[in-house]
């Protein structure tokens, strides 16, 4: 399972829209998360539709939140969109069995079993997150927050009982703008490298989100489609390991 979590401030104003980045990912799989982080007035109307748009655009969720939020948010928005899929998965295949699409629909001793089937699979399937950080120059006091945000979301990520890597990147790449993208560090469960993270950040004003987001897609399909360290079997979607689902293994 696999997911882009955007963090900016601010319009996008270099390349491709950030809108038709997030439906190519949502198309290849990968569920794109917005963060807004704002402080009071500073980000308009037209910054704000276009966080609702990409997220959904990109499958997934969108937020406004000051600096002191962002932490627990990107936790939420990691453990939260990690439950939607699998709720979805798990609605299909429940259509399939018992003819009932929604949990709801099911009587209380099933849906028990399945409420504790998804727990399970939340804690236990494998999970890539892939935070996108918006470097502009408006960002620049903000980048203390994003840099603890990631420290607890990694911290959070080991928590987890299944396999999790997390890998960062930041927008723009380079100074003279020719960079859209840079990558502070790949797939990684260390923390080790994160006191290196943003070392030598020049800061623009320029905001290439649309190019940005789609590099970040080549990076998470190229990568997948070749032998990680992890290894091309860690990474089978849970949905599609038994012929019979996710749920064959338990009696509903």
């Amino acid at each position: 399972m696999q997911q882009i979590i955007l963090i900016t401030d601010g319009c996008s104003n270099v390349g491709v829209s950030p809108v038709i980045g997030a439906a190519h990912a949502k198309a290849e799989g990968i569920v794109v998360n917005v963060i807004g982080v704002i402080d009071q007035g500073e980000l308009g109307e037209l910054g704000a539709s276009e966080i609702r748009e990409i997220a959904q655009a990109g499958g997934g969720m969108s937020r406004i939140v000051t600096s002191r939020q962002l932490s627990q948010t990107v936790q939420m928005m990691t453990r939260k969109t990690v439950m939607n899929t699998i709720q979805q998965a798990v609605g299909q295949e429940l259509k399939q069995i018992l003819g009932h699409s929604r949990i709801e629909e099911l009587s209380p001793d099933q849906r028990s079993q399945v409420v504790q089937v998804i727990d399970e699979l939340g804690e236990t399937t494998s999970l890539r997150v892939a935070l996108l950080i918006d470097t502009s120059a408006s960002m620049k006091p903000k980048l203390a927050a994003v840099k603890e945000a990631i420290y607890d979301l990694q911290l959070s990520l080991q928590a987890r009982s299944g396999i999790s890597e997390m890998a960062v990147f930041h927008f723009p790449g380079s100074p003279d703008g020719r960079e859209e993208l840079e990558m502070d560090f790949g797939w990684t469960k260390d923390l080790a490298n994160l006191n290196k993270l943003f070392y030598k950040i020049n800061m623009k004003g320029t905001t290439p989100t649309g190019p940005a987001l789609l590099k970040v897609v080549q990076f998470m399909t190229g990568h997948t489609a070749q032998s990680g360290s992890a290894g091309d079997d860690d990474w089978t979607d849970t949905a599609h390991n038994g012929k019979d689902g996710m749920l064959s293994d338990y009696v509903v």
